[in-house]
């Protein structure tokens, strides 16, 4: 469920209407819907009942900070997997003491930086790792609060490019090792050992991986019992999937119940780790015709945004539904197919192929459907465009929570090189 729907012919966010934020702040520029980001974190927190569990929203589907501020004002705390994402949770208002620091690359610095300002849980992905955190912690004279991320070698049946939990991965312990790891840690004298972490990949539409790996995690967790190691926390990572185009995920209420039937009896503190089934519904992406091209074969409907603002069609084959923002009549055009495109020098600037859509002309406003996730956050500036402006929407306000940077801006941070100096010839 998202609240952008249509009123008397318009599309709206909320109570706003979207042209009111296009004339205000232009396009193209991401809209989100504080309503459907409170809605969805409440659905989550229900789907799991009277468990013990903290809510750590991943920052890495979208990091807005009026985002983030909307969902720690609601209780949640923060799965980050780099120092600056780090930085933006505590300054949208994130206790440290609720922010798991997930990532397989932590460098020395990151750790320790998240050591000082006092971190829930550092995930540790890797033995040497491990002993890199110890040598930190013990340096400060406190101990380290660390989980153990198990790869547990299951196959979450999504695109290539985003699944985590299969031994080629780089991700995690494997999960047959994983014994002798937490053995090792609990020996280190910087280091607490607080739990296990698995994460098996993003976007599942089917809920026996869950199953399968949070099985082999509580196995896992009763063997290490069995040898006197105790755990305290048990991270169960994200995942859960959002519908895009033919996708049907489980509802959370599902998932919880996958929860409860395979380590709901542990007794451990759970953490969930919740990216874009919270925030992927409560995005769109705002965008203008520049012109409509007749092709050869097909035609071609060129916006304003481009793959430099939303990736994910061009990065991951993804869909979007694409709708106009002024409501077409009901039976009042012919059903054409059109490809929707941007204006980058790349063939894979694509957002829809083939789509059938009213007449549109130059001018026109559309949206890119279900881009509150993995969109904004990806977005860069190829081509030379400015990165793309977002604005958060409360019933009937809106507040533009990151710029368009002008051209001056764009420029600030680079030079020509120390000899070159005077006008090119």
């Amino acid at each position: 469920m998202n609240h952008f729907d249509y009123h008397e012919g318009r599309l709206f966010a909320e109570d706003v209407p979207l042209t009111r934020i296009a004339e205000g702040v232009g396009t193209p520029v991401y809209v989100y819907a504080t309503a459907t980001l409170e809605r969805h974190y409440r659905v989550f927190c229900d789907a799991l009942g009277d468990l013990p569990a903290t809510v750590c929203y991943a920052l890495k589907a979208n990091g807005n900070l009026g985002v983030v501020r909307t969902l720690a004002d609601l209780g949640a705390g923060a799965d980050v997997v780099s120092e600056g994402e780090l930085r933006r949770a505590l300054a949208a208002g994130v206790p440290a003491g609720r922010i798991v620091f997930s990532g397989v690359g932590k460098t020395a610095r990151e750790l320790t930086f998240a050591l000082d300002q006092g971190v829930r849980q550092i995930n540790v992905e890797s033995e040497e790792e491990l002993l890199t955190l110890d040598a930190l912690a013990r340096e400060r004279g406190v101990p380290a609060p660390v989980a153990i991320r198990v790869n547990p070698d299951v196959d979450a049946g999504t695109h290539d490019k985003i699944t985590t939990g299969l031994k080629e991965n780089k991700f995690g312990i494997e999960w047959t090792g994983a014994h002798t790891v937490f053995h090792r840690a609990a020996a280190l004298e910087g280091i607490r050992l607080m739990g296990a972490a698995v994460h098996i990949g993003s976007q599942l539409t089917d809920l026996d991986p869950f199953r399968t790996a949070f099985t082999r995690l509580r196995d896992l967790v009763l063997m290490l019992r069995a040898d006197g190691i105790h755990l305290e926390t048990l991270d169960l990572g994200g995942g859960l999937g959002v519908p895009y185009g033919d996708d049907v995920p489980p509802l959370p209420n599902a998932y919880g119940a996958v929860v409860r039937e395979t380590v709901g009896d542990l007794g451990l503190h759970l953490i969930f780790e919740p990216g874009r089934v919270l925030t992927a519904n409560a995005g769109l992406l705002l965008t203008r015709v520049v012109r409509v091209k007749e092709g050869a074969t097909r035609s071609f409907v060129v916006v304003d945004a481009g793959m430099n603002d939303l990736v994910r069609p061009a990065l991951y084959d993804a869909t979007h539904g694409v709708r106009p923002v002024v409501q077409p009549v009901e039976d009042g055009y012919p059903a054409l197919a059109k490809d929707v495109v941007g204006p980058i020098c790349e063939t894979g600037d694509t957002f829809a192929t083939q789509r059938v859509l009213p007449p549109l002309a130059a001018g026109d406003l559309l949206t890119l459907d279900t881009a509150g996730a993995y969109g904004a956050v990806m977005a860069n500036s190829y081509n030379g465009r400015p990165l793309v402006p977002e604005v958060l929407v409360n019933g009937d306000a809106w507040a533009v929570t990151r710029d368009r940077p002008d051209w001056d801006a764009m420029l600030a941070g680079e030079h020509v090189a120390t000899w070159q100096t005077g006008p090119s010839e």
